[in-house]
């Protein structure tokens, strides 16, 4: 009896906690009605739900990759052109952003907050070129660099790292994710492409 009572309480404190999350994990299906671009996000989303903050933070950078480089594709792509074509030489770069903003997508979206320098890295060129923090933070930890979030505090020697580390910048990264999943639905719309327009909350 007591079993069931604690199974029960568990699975009401799970779905509590789960409820918090439901709107963010809607806005992705909703803004983007892609599902080669939109389960990067939702994905990405529930295993920081569950705290898995390596597979949580590529999945949302793969999902702010595909997110660019499919939809410069589909403006851009002529009739008849097979949509699977994607340049695989066409990733996520300064430059690929600077393209995405001349297309007059919303990249101002992809700035972390104190990012107040974006554009200005955006527009650096070689050899002084400075990759904006998205794209770094991309490079890093899609090639499996997480050297950045080791824990040097007890020093060199005691130096460790553990995924809970990810947790502040995955946090981060959701909450650009979902500012720039929802800026894009008007874009989308403009350009014929699927979109869902999401009702204001009512009063």
């Amino acid at each position: 009896m007591q079993e069931n009572i604690d199974g029960k309480i568990y699975i009401t404190r799970q779905n509590v906690r789960y409820s918090e999350f439901h709107e963010v994990r809607n806005l992705f299906f909703e803004s983007l009605s892609a599902a080669e671009q939109h389960w990067f996000f939702v994905q990405g989303h529930d295993a920081y739900v569950h705290e898995l903050y390596v597979p949580a933070l590529s999945s949302l950078l793969n999902g702010i990759e595909a997110r660019l480089r499919v939809t410069l594709h589909l403006i851009n792509k002529e009739a008849g052109e097979d949509i699977r074509d994607l340049s695989p030489y066409r990733v996520l770069s300064n430059n690929l952003i600077l393209q995405a903003d001349a297309a007059g997508m919303p990249v101002k979206y992809l700035a972390f907050n104190e990012e107040k320098d974006f554009f200005e890295k955006l527009k650096s060129e070689k050899p002084n070129r400075v990759d904006v923090d998205i794209v770094r933070l991309r490079n890093n930890i899609c090639h499996g660099n997480v050297m950045e979030f080791v824990n040097v505090e007890p020093g060199l020697e005691n130096a460790f790292f553990t995924p809970e580390l990810l947790r502040p910048v995955t946090e981060r990264v959701l909450a650009i994710s979902a500012d720039w999943c929802e800026a894009l639905g008007p874009f989308r719309k403009a350009h014929g492409l699927s979109h869902f327009e999401r009702k204001p909350a009512s009063k």
